[in-house]
């Protein structure tokens, strides 16, 4: 049995290199914003949304839409 190995031009890589420092940069930043601000203005338990956060694109988005007290 012989295996096809799929490779992703060029353009898909540098795009998906783009997505992946754009998920990063979300992630770091409800990090930041969570970890400055006080246990008041969040929803929860600040250490709950540690690892909410890790989830990629939902956890960050999560964060940002419910976690903070407006």
């Amino acid at each position: 049995m012989t295996t096809k190995k799929m490779e992703l031009a060029a353009g898909a890589k540098a795009g998906l290199g783009v997505l992946g420092l754009v998920q990063a940069a979300f992630a770091f930043l409800a990090f930041w914003d969570l970890a400055h601000r006080g246990a008041d203005e969040v929803r929860g338990p600040k250490a709950v949304w540690i690892p909410a956060i890790l989830v990629n694109w939902i956890g960050p988005a999560s964060y940002f839409l419910f976690g903070i007290r407006r």
